[in-house]
């Protein structure tokens, strides 16, 4: 398996973790916000061997914590994702895998072997909108099915969302609340352009600081949990 990028140290990827990251290279979402444009369009010029992963990895042995993988979408590998994740447990890391929550199965089987420590999964939109969303044709039962596995899952987890303004009303982001209801923990994440799929999204906006604590107030009503990045 071959990774688009490397991060050898973060301390904000994985909660209250000491971790490095890889980026899988490839989605099926084309999010027009998306700030990965490179790994999405499978454009990027890194390409980095797994063997080069693993190798790093033994040498931070009592360290480094864990080991984030992100996209992209990480479940699109499938098969070589599960292999890798259960190379980097043999070595003793924890490990957090990020997902868009497409594949239910990929999730259930690295949930199942006890591959994976912490998920992350991006709530796009309410269900209804999804495909309006990332522009792509969605199976909404798989991303509803992805929510309750994560749920149910008995590994730590967070629900986090991207916000920009002009594609998520407040009753949207309520709706996103009802359809996750009685989660743990869920973020509204601030969109920062920088570099994007759809550079159109370069002068797109978020919500103020005082609607994202408005936010903040509805989104507890559904959730244990809910924080602003």
């Amino acid at each position: 398996m071959k990774f688009g990028g490397f991060e050898k140290f973060t301390l904000i990827d994985y909660p209250e973790k000491i971790a490095c990251m890889v980026y899988t290279i490839g989605c099926n979402f084309r999010c027009p916000y998306c700030h990965n444009p490179e790994l999405v369009d499978e454009t990027v010029t890194t390409r980095i061997d797994e063997k080069e992963i693993l190798d790093f990895l033994k040498t931070r042995t009592g360290m480094l914590d864990a080991l984030v993988i992100t996209g992209g979408e990480p479940t699109m590998h499938g098969e070589n994702l599960i292999s890798f994740m259960r190379e980097v447990k043999k070595l003793g890391f924890l490990v957090k895998l990020d997902s868009n929550g497409t594949d239910p199965v990929v999730l259930q089987r690295v949930i199942d072997e006890k591959l994976v420590d912490y998920i992350a999964m991006d709530i796009k939109s309410p269900i209804a909108k999804y495909t309006e969303t990332v522009t792509r044709p969605v199976d909404t039962n798989a991303i509803k099915k992805s929510i309750e596995i994560i749920k149910s899952s008995g590994v730590s987890y967070e629900f986090r969302t991207t916000i920009v303004k002009s594609m998520l009303t407040f009753e949207e982001i309520e709706q996103i609340g009802r359809e996750i209801k009685g989660a743990k923990n869920y973020y509204l994440q601030k969109f920062i352009p920088t570099k994007t799929v759809n550079p159109q999204f370069l002068k797109k906006v978020t919500y103020s600081d005082e609607e994202f604590a408005s936010l903040k107030n509805i989104m507890e009503k559904y959730v244990s949990y809910c924080g602003i990045r």
